[in-house]
């Protein structure tokens, strides 16, 4: 509670009101079946799928969200990666933290930017219009970091079952 309360101190309070199109590059997935087998992994919605011999990024880690039905769990995606054409990818801009960007988008709504009947679905105009508020480039990095190693500290006590029982846990 220490750690957290000196943390909030350190801030300025110079958080700034954007829309999304200006701290993300949101670029859609494609088509992957003309390519071979290698050892690039593709990702769609519900995550990793196969690996193939080319990427549409080599160098920009960036954030996955689905295009087409599950559009509400966003995911990093490490360079480098392709995404199927369900699967949009927002690579962050410049002065932009890839892991405060993340947590971003994993406290935005994204249901109810649904803009379907049917299998929810986003466009990327809807993503680019989405306000959020974003402090300088210092704290985001350490935001982002926070959030980071909360993340890991509850995957990591979600594994002590398995760990314990060598890899058995009573589902």
């Amino acid at each position: 509670m220490g750690e957290i309360l000196s943390l909030s101190l350190k801030f300025t309070p110079t958080w700034e009101l954007r829309k999304l199109w200006e701290i993300v590059d949101v670029r859609g997935g494609k088509d992957y079946k003309h390519l071979s087998e290698g050892d690039i992994p593709v990702y769609g919605t519900g995550g990793y799928m196969l690996s193939v011999n080319e990427a549409l990024s080599y160098k920009e880690d960036a954030i996955g969200i689905g295009r087409k039905g599950t559009i509400d769990k966003p995911y990093i995606l490490k360079a480098p990666f392709w995404t199927v054409d369900t699967l949009f990818y927002a690579v962050p801009r410049e002065n932009y933290d890839l892991d405060f960007v993340f947590d971003l988008f994993q406290n935005i709504d994204w249901k109810k930017k649904d803009e379907s009947t049917g299998v929810p679905s986003l466009s990327k105009t809807a993503i680019n219009e989405i306000d959020v508020i974003v402090p300088k480039e210092n704290e985001q990095k350490v935001v982002g970091a926070y959030f980071t190693r909360i993340d890991n500290l509850i995957t990591l006590h979600q594994r002590k079952p398995q760990i314990k029982l060598g890899g058995y846990v009573d589902a």
